[in-house]
């Protein structure tokens, strides 16, 4: 049987292996799986559309159809989810004690429309009472000067959303304290090595995270499998054959999991921490499909709205291929 040729740019996960490795094939493709970092995938697709289909911040893909931009169309698979109290980082000489005194300082962040960070302005305006238009935020490299948003963005005018200078790195203006905090998905270098001038805003960043999932239920989503909209309507089976692979791919490592006759990770207390999670989470903590995930797009969908990032307020409906919606029952 010929088999289509089909290019997926993702990067390296457990419940991504599968699929990578050939253990998990997609029906009727010829799978190349090019396992590359985040940053570079969502770039070379945004940019340039180099790939058949991909991992997508989920920000980007949302603000694109909000503006009524089309070039991809999306499936309800989530290869990336976070908790992003741990990614708020502060200068220690500023001041800032509770999430509270965020207002009014100088944030730093990648750029305004990353999905960690649409999720850490959204969790600090619901719960912690930080409007989002009471920060002024600067964009920029983490390590490297010159990074700029992936996307023309346009944001009300009470949002204040400016580069720092070229040559200049949001951890180094966090050292020096030309910014007060950073939100960011990556641990800035300066913590990693132990510079005092830099610590996390939440001292215990996983009873924080784990009280914010007990009281809304929700385990933020970062990213979404995108396919090029030209490529779905060639070959409109495909959206159903790649949403299908994913989950088997997802079921493989979730019976890894749970094996402790001979510990597949290099965890001691694997056993326990599964077991934690799942009491908090649910036995499925990490499900595909539009309709287990609901309520934390709908969530997410609001933050996006309510930070500017799009015009109007979408529905998760609107995001994904019709035929992923439902399956078949015999």
């Amino acid at each position: 049987m010929t088999r289509i040729p089909v290019t997926l740019a993702c990067w390296d996960y457990d419940r991504t292996r599968a699929l990578e490795d050939g253990t998990v094939t997609v029906d009727g493709v010829d799978l190349t799986y090019l396992r590359l970092p985040v940053e570079e995938t969502f770039f070379r697709m945004l940019r340039h559309g180099e790939f058949d289909a991909a991992e997508m911040s989920l920000a980007s893909f949302v603000t694109r159809v909000a503006a009524g931009d089309r070039p991809f169309v999306a499936i309800p698979v989530f290869p990336s989810r976070a908790f992003r109290h741990h990614g708020i980082y502060v200068h220690t000489g500023a001041g800032i004690r509770e999430p509270a005194d965020l207002a009014g300082r100088v944030v730093g962040v990648p750029e305004y429309q990353l999905t960690a960070c649409v999720w850490i302005r959204g969790i600090l305006a619901d719960h912690h009472d930080v409007p989002v238009a009471s920060v002024r935020y600067r964009t920029g490299g983490m390590h490297a000067p010159g990074r700029v948003e992936k996307q023309a963005l346009a944001l009300p005018p009470e949002i204040d959303v400016a580069p720092i200078p070229p040559d200049r790195t949001l951890a180094d203006m966090l050292v020096t304290g030309e910014i007060d905090a950073l939100y960011a998905p990556r641990t800035p270098r300066p913590l990693r090595e132990g510079n005092p001038a830099v610590a996390r805003l939440f001292a215990d960043p996983r009873a924080a995270e784990e009280n914010y999932a007990a009281a809304t239920g929700i385990f933020p989503i970062m990213h979404v499998i995108v396919l090029r909209a030209d490529v779905h309507e060639r070959v409109p089976w495909l959206a159903r054959s790649l949403t299908d692979a994913f989950c088997r791919a997802k079921a493989v490592t979730e019976e890894r999991l749970d094996e402790v006759a001979a510990n597949p990770t290099m965890l001691p207390w694997l056993y326990d921490e599964i077991a934690r999670v799942r009491a908090l989470l649910g036995h499925d903590f990490w499900p595909y499909g539009l309709e287990p995930n609901r309520h934390v797009l709908t969530t997410f969908l609001r933050h996006a709205h309510e930070q500017g990032l799009t015009a109007r307020r979408l529905t998760p409906d609107e995001l994904f291929v019709p035929s992923t919606h439902e399956a078949h029952v015999v």
